[in-house]
């Protein structure tokens, strides 16, 4: 018996979302398999991430005939259980980290949907082990005992990456990843993205940089003004003519090393 396909990540058919007055998703399709790595691509403002608020239930579409949105093949969800399946990374959660809690504690809290842990908690041997070995994947054991306040941006993100993946979603989604990163931190967190990448985790990514854009991303969404542009391979997608149109300007595309670059 051929077994049944696995069901999609997300399929949206004719999605709106408004946020006050605005319509900001106007009637988008899109379909992510699982397992598929994907960039959305736009600039400010063009709903990148309310697509992901979205996906991850903090936004809901109109209800509107013929429009539906399925995660992982359901069209309903409680949320406490969706979010464990897809792991969130973001600057919002960034901008959270004020309290003084250890690395290992930003991670271990991804089991709790928080930031870090609270009395309440109750923490098992299973999840301390657990985040140890997240805390080993991403080459952190080192920021295990410092606290978040005294870390650089990119060490920070890369525990979220961390508190992402303590239940082994199906998907990291990354809301402009690279944002308030300097130059190193960047490459450091696009080195720990491939490796989770060719490791079998999904990611979607949204980023108006072209540069957050991981050689193994073959697939390219172009987000303008709340609806789908263009979507394909982005050898298609990621031109000079295109993305000028895209962005509303002139620009310049280089390729290196399998990153494209935007001038």
């Amino acid at each position: 018996m051929i077994p049944a396909p696995s069901p999609a990540l997300l399929d949206f058919r004719h999605v709106s979302v408004m946020l006050g007055c605005k319509r900001v998703l106007d009637d988008v399709s899109l379909t992510i398999g699982a397992g598929e790595h994907v960039a959305i691509l736009g600039p400010n403002g063009c709903g990148k991430s309310t697509l992901i608020k979205t996906i991850t239930r903090e936004l809901y579409p109109l209800a509107e005939p013929g429009s539906s949105l399925t995660i992982l093949g359901q069209d309903t969800w409680d949320v406490f259980e969706l979010r464990p399946l897809l792991g969130i990374v973001s600057s919002e959660l960034m901008w959270r980290c004020t309290r003084e809690i250890t690395g290992r504690e930003l991670v271990l809290s991804g089991f709790f949907s928080s930031i870090g842990i609270y009395p309440y908690h109750e923490v098992t041997t299973a999840m301390i082990q657990k985040t140890n070995q997240v805390l080993d994947l991403l080459d952190a054991r080192r920021l295990a005992d410092r606290e978040i306040t005294g870390m650089s941006s990119g060490e920070a993100h890369r525990l979220l990456i961390g508190r992402a993946l303590v239940h082994r979603p199906l998907a990291l989604l990354l809301d402009e990843p690279s944002n308030s990163l300097d130059f190193r931190a960047a490459l450091e967190l696009r080195d720990v993205l491939r490796k989770l990448a060719r490791a079998g985790t999904g990611i979607v990514m949204v980023t108006h940089h072209l540069p957050d854009i991981l050689p193994e991303m073959e697939r390219v969404v172009l987000l303008r003004h709340g609806r789908i542009f263009a979507d394909g391979p982005k050898n298609d997608l990621l031109t000079t003519e295109r993305l000028g149109e895209l962005f509303g300007h002139p620009v310049d595309v280089v390729r290196r090393d399998g990153y494209y670059h935007l001038w």
